[in-house]
């Protein structure tokens, strides 16, 4: 079988924690490829999410780690054996990776919570809105480019809007709601695209307002992504390199933590979206 060139993020996600599963059973690489009867170039391979594994070696793998969180091992075969080839495939090769894996990423999260204080999240911003985000890239993004960043970037809220949407929560600084990205008109319509999304059951939004007081947490803009299990959540962070994707245990406990303390000023969505219709109001 080939060698991946560029395994997805969700395919190294994999491979990190079948390492960490061997590290945990306190086995070196070449002891556990002898227990299980393959190369050592194999069994590096595998860590190296340059090629899948089967459900048979990956159980065979647990016991042999000693590993009994049967739930873990469940999601990691869920993980392992899943061939989806989602609505993002058709942009592989035309936008960066990253995109792409956020897009899946999204796509088998049990739950999304997010945390933005400058942009309207992503998944909840109208075409406009997106366009206006991307034309002020630099450099400059060809207009065939950003047309299809766009395109991405819309077509994500299928999550939201298709047949099987997940639980969403999304904590907006009035800051993000305020800045006018676009032109007025778009951003009115910003605000009302976001009013149409919070009537939805699954869609929870909370507005932290600009006269909070004591309120220092404008550094903790996140995407927080459940797994199969907390152990396999996700926390995707912007950096100046692009999107960190972070999946330690301890970082996963951190911004839970963050994102309660987030959530516990906020505005209740009732409220919240009283003060976007107000925003709104006021455009």
């Amino acid at each position: 079988m080939a060698l991946r060139q560029d395994p997805t993020a969700r395919q190294m996600r994999l491979a990190t924690e079948l390492r960490r599963l061997r590290e945990t059973a306190g086995l070196a690489s070449r002891e556990a490829a002898a227990l299980l009867g393959v190369s050592g170039s194999q069994m590096s391979q595998i860590e190296a999410g340059l090629t899948g594994v089967s459900e048979k070696r990956l159980r065979r793998m647990a016991a042999q780690y000693v590993c009994t969180d049967e739930a873990l091992i469940d999601g990691l075969v869920a993980w392992a054996t899943d061939r989806t080839r989602g609505w993002w495939e058709a942009y592989r090769g035309l936008l960066p990776t990253p995109f792409l894996d956020l897009a899946e990423l999204e796509h088998h999260a049990t739950f999304l919570r997010e945390v933005q204080f400058l942009f309207v999240p992503g998944p909840l911003q109208t075409a406009d809105y997106a366009r206006a985000v991307f034309a002020y890239r630099i450099p400059e993004l060809p207009a065939d480019e950003l047309e299809l960043r766009v395109q991405h970037r819309t077509r994500r809220k299928v999550m939201l809007e298709g047949p099987a949407p997940v639980s969403y929560e999304a904590v907006i600084h009035e800051a993000a709601l305020r800045i006018m990205v676009g032109d007025r008109s778009a951003s009115r319509a910003q605000l009302g695209h976001l009013l149409e999304l919070s009537e939805a059951a699954h869609v929870t939004l909370r507005v932290i307002p600009l006269e909070l007081q004591g309120f220092a947490g404008a550094a903790s803009a996140m995407t927080y992504a459940g797994g199969p299990v907390p152990k396999l959540d996700t926390v995707v962070r912007d950096g100046p390199q692009g999107a960190a994707f972070i999946d330690s245990e301890a970082q996963l406990g951190a911004f839970r933590t963050l994102f309660r303390k987030v959530e516990a000023v906020s505005l209740e969505a009732e409220r919240s979206r009283d003060f976007i219709h107000q925003l709104a109001k006021e455009l």
